[in-house]
């Protein structure tokens, strides 16, 4: 019992209260409304403290999220956003659940196994990432969405995050950091014609913090392992 107590350690704990404290400051600011928009931040956020930690509930919670954003992301047109989450973000993060399932660190299945990239896998993600942006570029231009240029950017961050995620690489968490930036600027240009969105942009701000310090963690988890 003592053991699942200090499961986490004082850091992550700071961490996701200040993360959920701010994201529920900002919505009683800048929104009030959109619980919605809420719940899917709360659930986003909590994702990536279990990920910190290389739990793989952290991939189940980020399947329930990217389901979350991709209804938000709908309804502000970012169709792009929309299609990531739910057709590409949503089924990876399903390939990285079973992925970390079954490369548990030790037979710890809450912890899993950190693995350092080869060359081809490398090789790989570069040509599916550029396979990938090219193709959702025609399609967003087609459904005329919303700030595309950063949308398309959005998707290239994403897959390649997700893609190093299915892999147990740490520099998922850039991938990620990467990919909070573009949408830092996105809901940006969003709040502009709806100060509510400002909660969104809060949001992802927080995520970035998160996947920092997330990169961070897997890199002193990688040295533990290796050990």
């Amino acid at each position: 019992m003592l053991k699942k107590l200090n499961y986490f350690t004082k850091a992550d704990l700071i961490i996701w209260f200040i993360s959920v404290t701010t994201i529920i400051l900002s919505f009683l600011i800048f929104d009030r409304e959109n619980f919605f928009t809420l719940v899917a931040s709360l659930i986003g956020v909590t994702s990536l403290i279990f990920c910190a930690k290389g739990n793989p509930f952290g991939q189940v919670l980020m399947i329930v999220f990217s389901f979350l954003y991709g209804i938000i992301s709908f309804k502000f047109t970012y169709y792009g956003e929309m299609i990531t989450y739910l057709g590409m973000t949503a089924p990876m993060a399903v390939f990285s659940l079973v992925s970390w399932l079954k490369n548990p660190y030790n037979g710890n299945k809450s912890e899993v196994k950190v693995n350092r990239l080869k060359s081809a896998d490398i090789i790989i993600m570069i040509f599916l990432t550029a396979v990938v942006t090219l193709i959702f570029y025609f399609i967003l231009s087609a459904l005329d969405t919303a700030n595309i240029i950063p949308s398309t950017l959005s998707v290239m961050t994403s897959f390649s995050a997700v893609f190093l995620t299915f892999r147990r690489s740490p520099l998922y968490a850039v991938g990620y950091a990467l990919n909070d930036i573009i949408l830092i600027i996105m809901w940006i240009l969003a709040s502009f014609s709806d100060i509510s969105y400002i909660s969104v942009v809060v949001c992802f701000v927080i995520f970035l913090v998160n996947d920092i310090y997330g990169f961070i963690s897997w890199k002193n988890m990688q040295k533990r392992q290796e050990i």
